[in-house]
């Protein structure tokens, strides 16, 4: 610090993604970004610049060369093509020995290898999330968010929550965390991605929102902070092994 020396690449706090108790369950597919939208275009140059080959036919691929192996990322959809129109929608993630197609156990992936994987997915879905056709992103949809959270946490007297747009950052009692106004991925700080999956049915776990018309995607930014900013009150076994194995 002192010497304002500059990382050649991140290292110190880079983040840390490890494979959770539902991809333990699930076996050899990861869906942790399942049904999330990218904007083809942008998510095929990021994905380019990372090491990934892209194919058509076959989705997206990166062979780590050293340990034999490569991951691979379905789209739901035969083929697709960068000019898409309505966007990629993510369907799952696994690994295999280089070479071969025969999906391998998430457990048996070198821990280093599955972070970094998942670190270029959730790079990926931040960055290429479809803000141009899915007002999920838009500049007003974010706003309105911002402006929602404010009121909902004044309301609740909630003061360990602060908004830094398009980030939401949680002061927790366990951990620190930033949920994302547009894409609802979530993180701790320093640390991994978080994977708290929403759930959507009609009338299960619904948030109501007494300042804004019902979206389930808005409800699901502001059920993730609430949640979070009272991280102590967490009982959900999967979550808690998420923040026990995170360094």
């Amino acid at each position: 610090f002192a010497a304002e020396r500059v990382q050649p690449f991140k290292q110190v706090f880079r983040e840390l993604y490890v494979v959770t108790a539902q991809e333990k369950a699930d076996g050899t597919v990861s869906h942790r970004y399942a049904g999330q939208q990218v904007n083809p275009k942008q998510a095929v140059a990021l994905w380019g610049g990372r090491g990934w080959v892209v194919n058509q036919d076959e989705g997206v691929r990166r062979t780590f060369h050293d340990a034999g192996l490569s991951a691979s990322v379905t789209f739901l959809g035969d083929t697709f093509t960068p000019a898409e129109v309505e966007g990629l929608t993510i369907e799952g993630v696994s690994f295999s020995k280089r070479g071969e197609w025969k999906p391998l156990p998430l457990v048996d992936i070198p821990p280093r290898i599955f972070s970094e994987v998942m670190r270029d997915l959730d790079l990926v879905v931040s960055v290429a999330h479809r803000g141009g056709v899915d007002p999920e992103a838009s500049a007003s949809t974010v706003d309105m968010r911002a402006a929602l959270l404010r009121e909902t946490c004044s309301l609740l007297k909630i003061d360990n929550v602060r908004i830094k747009q398009p980030q939401v950052l949680i002061d927790g009692r366990l951990s620190n965390y930033s949920v994302h106004l547009g894409s609802a991925v979530t993180h701790r700080q320093p640390g991994g991605a978080l994977c708290l999956v929403p759930v959507h049915a009609q009338h299960r776990g619904r948030l109501f929102l007494p300042f804004a018309d019902d979206d389930p995607k808005t409800a699901e930014v502001i059920s993730k902070v609430l949640l979070l900013a009272r991280d102590e009150d967490i009982k959900d076994p999967t979550i808690l092994d998420q923040l026990r194995s995170m360094p």
